[in-house]
């Protein structure tokens, strides 16, 4: 049998009983077009490509791919997902942690 565990406070989630939500997250770069002008076609990118392949020679490839596109699925109890619901960016959580100044 399949079993389903509500991934904020960790409750089981029975499959025929409970009814269990999905949150699927995306997150990509946004890309605005670019206007080209005459000049951007004239120029040879060449040492531009070369420094950004450099650049990026050292890094892990995962990294480089979730800087351009990543997504997420979670499991959530009713409960959850109505506080979700109520602040799907966490900016409650992230007030609540900030200290004031000494």
């Amino acid at each position: 049998m399949i079993h389903f565990t509500c991934d904020l406070c960790g409750k089981r989630l029975e499959q025929a009983a409970d009814t269990r939500y999905v949150i699927k997250i995306e997150v990509y770069a946004a890309y605005d077009p670019l206007e080209i002008a005459a000049e951007d076609l004239e120029r040879d990118p060449t040492d531009e490509i070369e420094e950004l392949l450099g650049d990026m020679e050292d890094r892990d490839a995962e990294d480089l791919e979730n800087e351009v596109y990543k997504t997420f699925r979670f499991d959530l109890c009713p409960e959850c997902h109505a506080a979700y619901l109520k602040d799907p960016l966490g900016r409650g959580a992230r007030l609540r942690t900030r200290f004031g100044e000494n």
